[in-house]
């Protein structure tokens, strides 16, 4: 029984990034041996165990067989006959497929290392066409390592992918997966890679039909913006709204259909959804409203539900300066929009709606009185501190 640490942690450590988890292979074992250790098993589809002490994941080596579509479709075999190389074969691309022995010596039997320094992104075999959710994986890795490596995908890599989404691969994906998979690469420091790499193996289609009308003429300004929104350090719901709005600026209504009708398939979650939806739906408001009146601004501030979720309502203002200053030429609107529109919205929220009820007996009335306070506040934060 052998123990090999494998994978993205030795691709880190050779980067010179830091290291945080750890997967290991354990090669010459059975499932009874693991457990009489003290391992506890943890893998439902493949034996995977956790150590009694570091509860790192320690998997039996295996190999796939294809069985059918999609990413599930696989029989996995797991036995003490299984080696090193064997297992390895099966990992996705050659700079996860490297081990390191007990003893510390590297074993890369397809040239990861030298990939690594041609900042190349190759797959390993041609079980790679097997995995549809690989695509996504490429893709999510050359967003994670464009800017500090400028890592770009091997053509022969993106010859077999594209192979991959005209045999129909990429359609047996399940939505929430794919949801997940582009959620991690928008998450990365160059998020646009993500997209542009789909896009080149032409699985942009496969997995975002809903937005390809608005892809050729928008594409360029979705990408600058959520580039800029990573970054700003935003998160991923600001991120996805700042593509979204820039991409769905010219769609009736916002793109509020397209987004409902995408988010319902993928399974986005409602808080990323509505982000994106207020923003883009908003962006013309939102823009205009840096040299609007008081009544306006208060106006946007309502019907966006600020005064109840004010935090989405900043996270809003990002999003779309991230929009907004994308383009060439534009002034700094999130500096801008921040000190108007966040300074407005601190005021509306000082009001103190209780107090200003009980100053009026026709309860009929009290909604306009209270209203009537927070445009009063607005206006005076606004004049104290004109746009500049």
């Amino acid at each position: 029984m052998k123990i090999y640490a494998v994978g993205g942690a030795i691709r880190d450590e050779l980067l010179g990034l830091p290291v945080t988890d750890r997967d290991w292979v354990v090669v010459g074992a059975t499932p009874e041996a693991m457990i009489a250790q003290g391992y506890r098993p943890v893998g439902r589809d493949f034996p995977v165990f956790l150590h009694p002490q570091t509860h790192e994941e320690y998997a039996l080596a295996r190999t796939e067989r294809k069985t059918g579509p999609g990413y599930k479709g696989f029989t996995i075999h797991a036995s003490p006959e299984v080696t090193l190389e064997q297992d390895l074969e099966r990992r996705d691309l050659t700079i996860n497929a490297m081990a390191r022995d007990p003893h510390g010596i590297l074993v890369d039997p397809f040239g990861g290392v030298d990939d690594l320094q041609q900042r190349r992104l190759r797959h390993v075999s041609a079980a790679f066409a097997e995995d549809p959710v690989r695509i996504l994986r490429v893709a999510r890795f050359a967003a994670r390592f464009k800017q500090a490596f400028d890592f770009t995908v091997a053509p022969e890599t993106l010859a077999l992918m594209h192979s991959m989404v005209v045999r129909g691969e990429v359609d047996a994906l399940v939505p929430e997966r794919v949801w997940q998979e582009l959620a991690r690469g928008l998450s990365e420091s160059t998020p646009s890679e993500l997209f542009r790499v789909l896009a080149q193996c032409q699985a942009l289609p496969r997995i975002l039909p809903e937005l390809m009308p608005f892809w050729t003429p928008h594409a360029a300004a979705a990408l600058d913006s959520v580039d800029l929104a990573a970054r700003r350090g935003h998160g991923l719901d600001v991120r996805f709204a700042a593509w979204a709005t820039a991409l769905l600026q010219e769609a009736p209504q916002g793109g509020r259909d397209i987004l409902q009708r995408l988010s319902e398939r993928l399974r986005v979650p409602t808080e990323i959804r509505d982000l994106a939806r207020i923003t883009s739906e908003n962006s013309r408001a939102i823009g205009s409203s840096a040299t609007a009146p008081a009544d306006t601004v208060l106006r946007l501030i309502e019907q966006t539900d600020g005064l109840r979720r004010p935090q989405r309502f900043e996270a809003m203002l990002a999003a779309h300066a991230c929009h907004a200053d994308s383009v060439p030429g534009t002034p700094n609107l999130e500096r801008t929009l921040w000190n108007r529109l966040n300074l407005a919205l601190q005021a509306a929220l000082a009001v103190p709606a209780g107090e200003v009820a009980r100053q009026e007996s026709d309860p009929a009335r009290i909604p306009e009185r209270i209203r009537n306070a927070r445009l009063a506040a607005v206006s005076a934060a606004l004049t104290q501190q004109p746009l500049r």
